[in-house]
Order: C-alpha cells, then structure tokens, then sequence
C-alpha cells in the first residue's frame, strides 16, 4: 500500500510503551496472537526461543555507540526512579557499565550475540546501529523492507515512500506528537513511566557533554578489546 493510502499510523495515536501488551504487566499469550506477530525484547540472543532459529523468525537488532548508550540508558533509568529515589551518578553508572553491570547482560557480549547470528544468517537477522539511521534513514527504511521481504516498487520509490516513512519515524516528528508529550503507563503500584520519557534528544556523540574524554576513551578500548577479530566496530 502506497502511503498515500495508507490508513493513520499506531505512532500518532499511541507512545511506544502502549503499543505493547504486556505494559501493563503480568503475561501475555504470544502464541495465542495472530500471525505475522511483531515482538520486541530487551533478552540477548542467546536466551531467546530456540524456535527463533528453526523457524527461522526474522529478527531486526538495533544498537548504538556505548557511551552513547550509556548516557541514554542513565537518563531514562534516573527519571523512571525519581519517584522513588535520587538515581545514579555518572561515575557510578559507568563503574557498572564497564564491569558489565546491566539489566540484560554486558554491552559487548548483547551486542556480540546478534552481530555473529547476523554473519551466520543474514537473510534472518538484520544487525542495525542508531547511527546509520540517524546517517541515511531512508537508506535503512529501504533495506529494512527488503530484510523483510516486501521490497519497495518502483512506483512507491518514486513516490518518495521511503524518505516518508523516514520522516514519520523521526525523533522530530515523534517528540512533536501530543501522545508523546503527555501521559504515561504505570506498572501496577511500584513504576509509572512518563510517555516523554522515551524522547531525550536522539543525537548522536551527546556522550561528550556527559562523561570526561578520559572516561570516553577508557570506554572506547575496553569495547575494541571486548570486539576484537569479531569485525563489529563503534
């Protein structure tokens, strides 16, 4: 379907959170969804389903630049908790970052996980960095469709699709939506998360204006040791 004709989209009418059946916690019945079902997880690749595998599920893998993520990730951790406490320092969160402290196991191992799946099995798992995104986002929403198996036309590439998709998953765009600026989820009586506190600023290298250069660097070389001969580079 061209975009043209294409019906509202789940993005304007619902925060991210909301879009997922288990926000408002307990558990969900995935195989009682109807097919093709869309799942995303935190989990690295080795705990997921074996089936993931045999059944050959595609599976799209975002990542981005460590101390990047690191900033982002102690952001969004300390609004989440000012309910219920200060947070972490800087020097702290990054302390646990580089022995590996983190909700879903050691940055370079998640990372590490999914970038050898994917030069394993390249038509199943697509390995994708914020950075390439941010880069040439129409790029990656065509070879995204392709990964998927419903390539662009020919009419809708020159429709200018791609570079509309693009500009409808942007952080501009996604910030600017009132159902990302109010509201929240809440996880029973214990978390209520905010919807804008998905939308921080979206930019590449806002480490700098975070952590020391030393801290960057130290960072920087513990992720290339981590990586080495892998080929997966930040």
């Amino acid at each position: 379907m061209g975009h043209k004709e294409a019906q509202p989209q789940p993005l304007t009418k619902y925060p991210p959170l909301a879009a997922s059946p288990a926000a408002a916690g307990g558990h969900v019945d995935i195989g009682a969804l109807p097919s093709p079902r869309l799942l995303a997880t935190h989990l690295p690749m080795s705990l997921l389903r074996p089936e993931t595998r045999s059944l050959r599920c595609r599976v799209v893998y975002l990542c981005r630049d460590p101390k990047d993520t690191l900033v982002s990730r102690l952001h969004f951790e300390n609004k989440v908790a000012r309910g219920g406490g200060a947070g972490l320092l800087m020097d702290d969160a990054f302390g646990m970052f580089c022995e590996g402290f983190s909700p879903y196991g050691p940055f370079w191992d998640h990372c590490l996980e999914y970038w050898e799946e994917s030069m394993v099995r390249p038509d199943t798992v697509l390995f994708l960095k914020y950075e390439e995104i941010k880069s040439d986002p129409a790029r990656v929403v065509r070879r995204l469709a392709t990964f998927l198996g419903i390539p662009l036309t020919e009419e809708e590439e020159g429709s200018g699709v791609a570079e509309e998709v693009a500009r409808m998953c942007s952080f501009e765009k996604l910030t600017g939506l009132e159902v990302n600026q109010v509201g929240g989820v809440s996880h029973g009586n214990k978390v209520h998360v905010d919807n804008s506190v998905f939308y921080r600023k979206g930019e590449v290298g806002d480490w700098a204006n975070h952590m020391s250069r030393e801290m960057g660097e130290k960072l920087d070389r513990m992720v290339q040791d981590k990586l080495q001969g892998s080929g997966l580079v930040f």
